[in-house]
């Protein structure tokens, strides 16, 4: 499904430049759950962009779904995503003007998706369909950004740092709906996180220190979201 092999990934000019991503190499089969663990500034965020078709390498080849995405131009980048890819960031990145609804909708029209009112109110959002992102609070506003994002039916769901502005109990619930999709519809799940909890609920764990990954190991009996510490 995934296989990334001697990526690098550079910022800055001639005279400073700066290695976020040092030389990685990992694969992440189908329908799996994949957590990958870093302190800030690890790299994880960029490798987690650099797998989605966000940002392009300097060095080294990313197979995503079939397409070498290392080789691909914006324009197929754009299409690639499109087509196989749905992202939740920490931040919203809902459009104000538009309603739940139809912030959700945009995604689900990609996938022409009729019943993308079932995934807003498995996320609990039912009662807020007109209410516009302004007058949501920062769980709400979370949901309504997974909701659009699982509304496409990506073939491969990227999650980063998804819990990080929410309570516990909203976290919990989040991603304990998250995880029984995945299994369901059988997408692939890989969720970036400084969160060594959450690295429970995962069939593999990546971790990844200075752009190096520096520990893989298979989990073979993944916890829930209620089993696991906050």
């Amino acid at each position: 499904m995934i296989e990334v092999s001697k990526v690098k990934k550079s910022f800055g000019g001639a005279n400073n430049r700066q290695y976020v991503l040092k030389g990685v190499d990992l694969s992440v089969n189908k329908g799996q759950s994949v957590v990958i663990l870093g302190a800030s500034g690890s790299g994880k965020s960029t490798l987690l962009n650099i797998m989605g078709g966000l940002e392009k390498t300097d060095e080294g080849r990313v197979v995503c779904c079939g397409e070498v995405v290392s080789d691909m131009s914006d324009k197929q980048l754009t299409a690639f995503r499109r087509k196989f890819v749905g992202f939740v960031f920490q931040q919203y990145y809902l459009l104000p003007d538009m309603t739940v609804d139809k912030n959700v909708r945009m995604g689900a029209d990609l996938a022409r998706n009729e019943n993308y009112r079932d995934i807003i109110e498995a996320v609990g959002l039912a009662d807020k369909l007109h209410k516009y992102p302004r007058q949501l609070s920062g769980g709400e506003q979370q949901r309504v950004a997974v909701a659009r994002a699982l509304a496409k039916k990506p073939e491969i769901l990227f999650m980063d740092e998804p819990t990080g502005a929410l309570d516990e109990e909203t976290g919990r619930q989040l991603l304990d709906y998250v995880l029984k999709l995945g299994k369901q519809s059988g997408f692939t799940l890989v969720t970036v996180t400084h969160n060594e909890n959450i690295a429970e609920t995962a069939e593999k764990v990546i971790k990844i220190n200075s752009g190096l990954i520096v520990e893989e190991k298979l989990n073979s009996c993944p916890k829930g979201a209620y089993e696991i510490g906050w």
